[in-house]
């Protein structure tokens, strides 16, 4: 063997390792039980996200590290022989920060009011970063009787960013990142 296929050899050899080894620390995450509904005037959706926290998420959180999940909703009106419209596009965070001296978690939902929730178990935390319940999309005087419509909507968790150069020492917390694929619901209003 020449030299050149030497190198090109080990080199395929630890880009094949490195790629096995994410695959190893990849998690499923994905979003379930959405549900677009209606009041009597706006257009709602319900949604959670599965597998978004892992133990190095929980143990990075308790130990202070700021972390952001966000929501995209897409609302379109799909039209037969023409480009689909899009009609309204939010993009939802929710913040989680551990305060150490109150043991207690803040969670931030820019959906809501803008009040920081306080909650003591790490359970419910989770569970309050990972649910939507009952956002406003549209009032519904902005749909057509009879129209076809699709949402579509994902969640990612937003890169963390450290000071100074702790990214270089901690590389394990790119390991957390997670983006679910789109998932589409389809209904005429």
């Amino acid at each position: 063997m020449t030299p050149f296929f030497k190198r090109a050899s080990i080199s395929i050899s630890i880009l094949l390792l490195v790629l096995l080894a994410n695959q190893a620390f990849a998690q499923e995450t994905r979003l379930k039980n959405i549900i677009v509904t209606n009041t009597r005037d706006d257009l709602l959706i319900y949604l959670t996200v599965e597998g978004a926290f892992t133990e190095d998420m929980q143990t990075a959180i308790l130990s202070g590290v700021s972390t952001t999940f966000s929501f995209y909703v897409a609302l379109y009106r799909t039209r037969s022989f023409w480009i689909d419209k899009k009609l309204v596009f939010l993009k939802i965070t929710h913040t989680i920060k551990y305060d150490n001296l109150k043991n207690e978690f803040v969670i931030q939902r820019s959906w809501e009011d803008g009040k920081p929730i306080t909650v003591k178990s790490i359970e419910e935390a989770e569970k309050r970063m990972t649910e939507i319940d009952s956002l406003k999309v549209v009032p519904l005087n902005h749909l057509n009787k009879g129209d076809r419509y699709q949402i579509r909507t994902k969640a990612q968790l937003s890169k963390v960013t450290l000071p100074l150069y702790l990214h270089y020492v901690l590389f394990f917390v790119s390991m957390w990142d997670f983006e679910t694929d789109w998932y589409t619901i389809d209904f005429i209003y």
